[in-house]
């Protein structure tokens, strides 16, 4: 879908792929910062590529790796990456009238392609779906322009921490320059009064919680900005803009 020739030659594509750039380095040094983690944490070169190619998800990732590295149980890593990727079931339930018209495997494909910021720009230059061919095909190309440079972003640079990783002294605070890298995506999808909430009731949380094992604080991070935002989001201060 992505690579299909249409979508690269309609002028959406490069909409999609301009608008993208702006947000491409952060997204680059979160990459690099995980492809140096997954290698610093003991995980072999080939796992670390296979997950730097295949994965495509860092929060999780960066979720995982500190489980990896503390031994925790399988059925741990698995409910913390499940829960730190639960905000795809939404994404993915407001696309479905965006992509309803492709064919099973396009729509896997763009599945795995939609990142945060991929959604959030996509939705934001179409708020609703298109009613004809002429229309879908306008919101495709600019998709896939978004998506592409977003996905070469982080893989180049989540591939190119890997080859790095054992030349990099751990002195060059890379790991800060991720969390900087996160802190200006968060900053850039906190475009509502509940989502500021919710990102400050995690963040207090997990740091209110950082002395539960196996990193179970992100889990309640997680688990208590949901439940507090669900129960949020039917007060009108609250409700997003235009909302009747």
């Amino acid at each position: 879908m992505f690579f299909l020739q249409e979508n690269r030659r309609h002028p959406e594509f490069r909409q999609g792929f301009v608008e993208m750039m702006g947000a491409a380095p952060g997204i680059a040094a979160w990459g690099l910062m995980t492809g140096v983690a997954m290698v610093k944490s003991g995980m072999g070169l080939l796992d670390a590529l296979a997950m730097a190619l295949l994965v495509f998800a860092g929060s999780s990732q960066l979720a995982a790796i500190p489980l990896f590295i503390a031994g925790a149980p399988m059925w741990v890593i698995l409910v913390t990456a499940f829960c730190v990727n639960l905000r795809f079931v939404v994404f993915s339930a407001h696309m479905r009238g965006y992509l309803m018209h492709l064919p099973r495997w396009q729509r896997l494909v763009t599945g795995y392609f939609t990142a945060d910021l991929t959604y959030v720009l996509f939705v934001r230059r179409h708020p609703l779906p298109a009613q004809d061919a002429q229309g879908r095909a306008v919101q495709m190309a600019y998709l896939a322009g978004n998506a592409c440079i977003n996905w070469l972003s982080w893989v180049s640079a989540s591939l190119l921490g890997v080859a790095l990783a054992n030349f990099i002294p751990g002195a060059w605070g890379l790991g800060f320059a991720g969390v900087l890298a996160l802190v200006g995506i968060l900053c850039s999808l906190a475009s509502s009064r509940l989502r500021w909430v919710a990102g400050a009731v995690a963040g207090a949380v997990a740091v209110a919680a950082y002395a539960l094992p196996l990193k179970l604080n992100i889990l309640a991070a997680i688990g208590v900005a949901v439940l507090l935002c669900m129960a949020l989001e039917s007060r009108p201060a609250f409700a997003p803009r235009g909302a009747p």
